[in-house]
């Protein structure tokens, strides 16, 4: 399963790619992060595996997030017309997960955030959730995507909301 998704931020290329790529800001926008942590490496970079849980309900999910795409690696001072690229591979129990995203600058006060995601999925279960509710893993990147906006644009954390 493949799809895109696509929102404007209004914050610069540069800003929205030094809050998606600080580990420090996960909990503030990634509803649901349980754990972020370094396998090996350094977050963000090249190579590094991390070790990623993430609650849904009273369900726990648990993957290994492994980045294997990061351009600029600098995000410090971004040349104009550069599109910055971040991409990693997502690994859990019975799914593979590739995601690529891109920021472009549309403005000097407004980036385009686009995420290509391709889903594999490995077993019954997890085929039949595939299946039969494609829409459901959509509907999950654009709530990242929002609440990520809300949190770079106005300064929302999502743990404020949570019960």
């Amino acid at each position: 399963m493949k799809y895109t998704v696509s929102m404007e931020i209004a914050q610069s290329q540069e800003r929205v790619a030094q809050l998606l790529s600080d580990p420090g800001h996960l909990p503030m926008w990634l509803r649901g992060l349980v754990v972020h942590e370094p396998i090996d490496g350094a977050h963000g970079h090249v190579g590094t595996r991390s070790r990623v849980v993430l609650r849904m309900g009273k369900q726990e999910f648990e993957a290994t997030e492994t980045v294997t795409r990061r351009e600029p690696v600098d995000l410090q001072a971004i040349p104009s017309g550069t599109v910055v690229h971040f991409e990693r591979e997502i690994v859990g129990n019975g799914m593979w997960n590739g995601a690529r995203e891109r920021l472009s600058a549309i403005g000097p006060e407004t980036t385009l955030w686009e995420s290509e995601n391709e889903y594999r999925f490995d077993g019954v279960v997890m085929r039949l959730v595939g299946t039969l509710m494609p829409g459901m893993f959509r509907k999950q990147s654009l709530q990242h995507m929002r609440d990520f906006k809300s949190f770079a644009e106005q300064g929302k954390d999502v743990r404020d909301a949570q019960d």
